[in-house]
């Protein structure tokens, strides 16, 4: 989609500081970090928001996100405090760029609930 920002991002169309990149997924540093360690993870194709994740392959898809978040995070080092792995889905539930994304959180404690 040629208006999504993180689609640009995907593309190499809009910089960022990309962390790691597959083929299927990208993790990049959050413009405005909550925590001391905030990347965002998209899967590199379009897709609005998890509950748009409904094509037969997106089961898989949402698993190697899962998967790929995981491992960006042992690389960061945040394994021995731990991390948040986060999604939101519309706006009231605080979505601002309909491309799924995760934000992944660590290097400090968080408090729950969160907002």
């Amino acid at each position: 989609m040629d208006e999504c920002i993180f689609c640009r991002i995907a593309s190499g169309e809009i910089p960022a500081t990309i962390v790691k990149r597959t083929p299927e997924a990208l993790a990049f540093r959050d413009l405005n970090p909550q925590a001391p360690s905030h990347l965002l993870v998209i899967p590199t194709r379009h897709v609005s928001a998890v509950r748009d994740a409904n094509l037969p392959a997106d089961e898989a898809m949402l698993g190697r996100l899962l998967q790929f978040s995981a491992e960006v995070a042992t690389e960061l080092g945040l394994d021995k405090g731990g991390y948040r792995l986060v999604t939101n889905t519309g706006p009231d539930a605080g979505q601002s760029v309909f491309h799924l994304h995760f934000h992944l959180l660590g290097g400090r404690s968080l408090a729950w609930p969160p907002g």
